[in-house]
């Protein structure tokens, strides 16, 4: 592909950047990080005023790539690419995109991988737990760096969902609109099983070493690829396997006196997923990524009270669910509805008729982007608005 080639409503080439932070990080569960960096990309122009910023948070598996590509040979764009771009939801010809790296992360932010000062030596299973609240503070960090003092909206899909609630009660006032999309106040106890399936599909793999495969020079990759074997088969819906896979056949026959193995389509698409993830992912992020999720409630320390929790929010919401979602299901999404309707806040919920299950937060599912692209509309309104 060619420079050229790149769709016009592609962001086209980016390029990372990094946050370098050395002062020490207090972290939630009581440790602290040394200093740290946070690989982030952006798209878009900051205006003048410096009001049409819009933070992206990623999920479980994702990263700071949300759009664009890195090179004019990338075969993909970004994970979100279809809708952050000129014309397109996050329309970049509007607003200000941010898209960073988690903490923990395995693409360029700090994590198990990096070298901690104090020893030298890779973190590895020693990087200390993590929470949600610790991705938002480091966020709002970059947003210092990025000399942005509110956000027009922080939008996030699932544990990125999570985040963006996380951010209207830690720093309410430095948003004015949150996007929550396929998200939960908590994950069901269904979620939590799901989650330490694919953990002990990491931890039961020789090359895991008990932790210690960066010290050993391993890589878990049969044990990474069944963990994302589980939780892929768990973002899909059952009409949409279905629908895409049926019972089609890769290999082999059911004709009597044939003895050829037989391999059904949607078992070899399972194991190229869980390869290719293996390739690019490291363990002890899963792990970390996925106990955060586990570990998340909103409403933890306002005794439970989601409707306490979000009456110290200043700003207004956008809920979105998915009816094929079974992850996280629209019974979640309305939970936080009714809980923000309860601390009377301005919300508008969208229930989106798709096949896709939890996946379809990241399709260009026409319905769900047109849902986007009106309540998009009402931010830039805002942002235009201080701009006069």
């Amino acid at each position: 592909m060619s420079i050229s080639d790149f769709p016009a409503d592609s962001v086209g080439l980016v390029t990372p950047k990094v946050l370098h932070n050395e002062q020490p990080f207090e972290l939630a569960c009581g440790r602290r990080l040394p200093g740290f960096e946070l690989v982030y990309e952006t798209y878009g122009e900051l205006n003048a005023k410096r009001s049409n910023a819009i933070l992206v948070c990623h999920a479980l598996s994702g990263h700071h790539h949300a759009a664009g590509y890195h090179s004019k040979d990338d075969r993909k764009p970004g994970w979100w690419d279809s809708c952050i771009g000129p014309g397109k939801p996050l329309d970049t010809n509007k607003f200000f995109i941010v898209s960073c790296n988690n903490l923990g992360g395995c693409h360029g932010s700090t994590g198990p991988r990096s070298i901690n000062p104090d020893s030298g030596e890779q973190w590895g299973a020693d990087f200390p737990p993590l929470r949600a609240r610790d991705w938002v503070h480091s966020q709002a960090m970059l947003a210092d760096h990025l000399q942005i003092d509110c956000w027009a909206a922080v939008i996030g899909g699932s544990l990125g969902g999570m985040q963006a609630m996380r951010w209207a009660l830690e720093y309410p006032q430095r948003i004015r609109f949150c996007i929550v999309i396929a998200a939960a106040l908590q994950l069901t106890a269904q979620n939590i099983a799901f989650n330490e399936a694919a953990r002990r599909a990491i931890q039961s793999d020789p090359k895991f070493a008990n932790g210690e495969y960066l010290k050993k020079g391993s890589h878990p990759s049969d044990g990474l690829s069944l963990a994302r074997i589980i939780g892929h088969i768990t973002y899909l819906s059952d009409i949409g396997m279905g629908q895409k896979f049926g019972r089609e056949l890769r290999s082999g026959t059911f004709e009597l006196g044939k003895d050829e193995e037989i391999e059904f389509q949607v078992e070899s698409y399972l194991r190229h997923q869980g390869s290719v993830f293996a390739e690019g992912f490291d363990a002890h992020t899963y792990l970390l990524m996925g106990r955060a999720l586990d570990y998340f409630d909103l409403a933890r320390e306002y005794n439970h009270d989601p409707v306490a929790a979000f009456s110290h929010a200043l700003c207004d919401f956008l809920v979105v669910s998915f009816t094929s979602d079974w992850r996280f299901a629209p019974e979640r999404s309305r939970e936080i509805v009714e809980a923000l309707l309860g601390a009377r806040k301005n919300v508008s919920y969208a229930e989106i008729e798709a096949h896709e299950g939890h996946d379809a937060f990241l399709l260009p599912i026409p319905r769900y982007l047109d849902v986007l692209h009106a309540y998009m509309r009402r931010v830039q309104a805002y942002c235009e608005g201080l701009s006069q």
